[in-house]
């Protein structure tokens, strides 16, 4: 008879054959090596946000001059050059300089705007789906109007206003942006929360008297945290491009941000005279950012999705069968190989022929 013994199989003191398949290494040891983002698309994503986070930080410091400095020494924009390694404005700025100092508003202003609306995203979604009744209605009503409603002319009213008293405070900016970005996560948030308020640890934490505030935040929301992060990732990006916009249409102020590099760009007709190192570099480096979060986005979907990790390790392993067989076998982090029966004995058919007079 065959014994299963820790990740092995033995029958008769011999290993079975199969039992290699699921390596001799410790649950707790192989649930370790599963945590580790070892995704090329979170790699790849962290290493890019890591870069531009880096950029904003000591992009100003060492800037090789001053991004409003002047250099009168042409009347059109010159070209990139061992002086201007990206070459100039119409009035001889320096856009490498400009490039370096842009970057550091943007994701200040991004970071902001991804905290407050995925705050709101938290508290509003998971109350409304653990609560339901009335109060499910209400804050999903508020939800959908804004969902519904028109974020672009809300925006440009907005700032359009804000422009006018000539503030550039990048809370307040990062805050009027987060109010047309948390109704999206609040929708998926409370999704998640009505197929989770019916488990059996939610049922046992009210059995014994626990308050809401702590049935929610310790015992639903730890179980939503991959969908929180993307829903922060999914903000950020949402600011980003938002920002972007708002400062290339001149609606806030530019403050050497790539959006006012490009709104520079556009007043003086860059890409209609040929003067690509102008709005190219700037643009570029709005989609890298914008890249780097959506490869971080992708990457969070595919490893806290179990058929999307089990068809990266097929692929990455280019043996299909092995990881079919460690979706079959493996329950939780206890591998449950089939049992090798003895074969059947054949039936003794003497007695029941002899019972019949003879007869089969």
């Amino acid at each position: 008879m065959a014994v299963g013994i820790g990740t092995e199989q033995v029958t008769g003191g011999a290993p079975v054959p199969g039992a290699a398949l699921l390596g001799t290494g410790s649950p707790r040891r192989r649930q370790r090596a599963l945590r580790l983002p070892r995704s090329p698309k979170i790699i790849v994503g962290l290493a890019m946000l890591t870069f531009f986070v880096l950029l904003s930080v000591i992009g100003p410091l060492v800037a090789p001059y001053s991004p409003d400095q002047i250099f009168a020494n042409s009347p059109v924009p010159l070209p990139p050059s061992s002086a201007h390694w990206l070459g100039t404005t119409n009035l001889q700025q320096d856009v490498f300089s400009q490039l370096l100092a842009g970057g550091s508003d943007m994701l200040l202003v991004s970071f902001i705007a991804g905290v407050i609306a995925t705050a709101l995203s938290v508290v509003i979604g998971v109350t409304a789906g653990y609560l339901g009744g009335l109060a499910d209605d209400l804050l999903s009503m508020l939800a959908n109007i804004f969902l519904v409603m028109p974020a672009l002319p809300l925006l440009v009213i907005l700032f359009g206003f804000l422009g006018k008293t000539g503030s550039n405070d990048l809370f307040l900016i990062g805050f009027i942006i987060s109010v047309t970005g948390w109704a999206w996560g609040a929708r998926v948030l409370r999704a998640q929360t009505l197929s989770l308020r019916n488990r059996d640890y939610v049922d046992s934490a009210k059995i014994i008297g626990e308050r809401r505030s702590r049935i929610i935040f310790a015992e639903i929301l730890p179980n939503l945290t991959p969908i929180v992060a993307s829903s922060f990732l999914f903000t950020v990006l949402y600011a980003v491009g938002t920002y972007t916009a708002m400062a290339f249409l001149g609606l806030v102020n530019p403050n050497w941000s790539w959006g006012g590099i490009l709104y520079y760009a556009q007043g003086a007709n860059a890409e209609l005279t040929g003067y690509w190192w102008w709005y190219i570099p700037p643009g570029l480096a709005v989609a890298l950012l914008g890249t780097s979060l959506v490869l971080l986005n992708f990457g969070i979907d595919e490893f806290i999705n179990p058929r999307l990790r089990a068809a990266g390790l097929s692929r990455r392993g280019g043996d299909r069968k092995r990881a079919r067989a460690l979706r079959s076998q493996q329950f939780a982090l206890t591998p449950v190989l089939p049992v090798s029966r003895p074969p059947a004995a054949p039936l003794d058919t003497t007695a029941a022929t002899a019972g019949n007079g003879g007869r089969a």
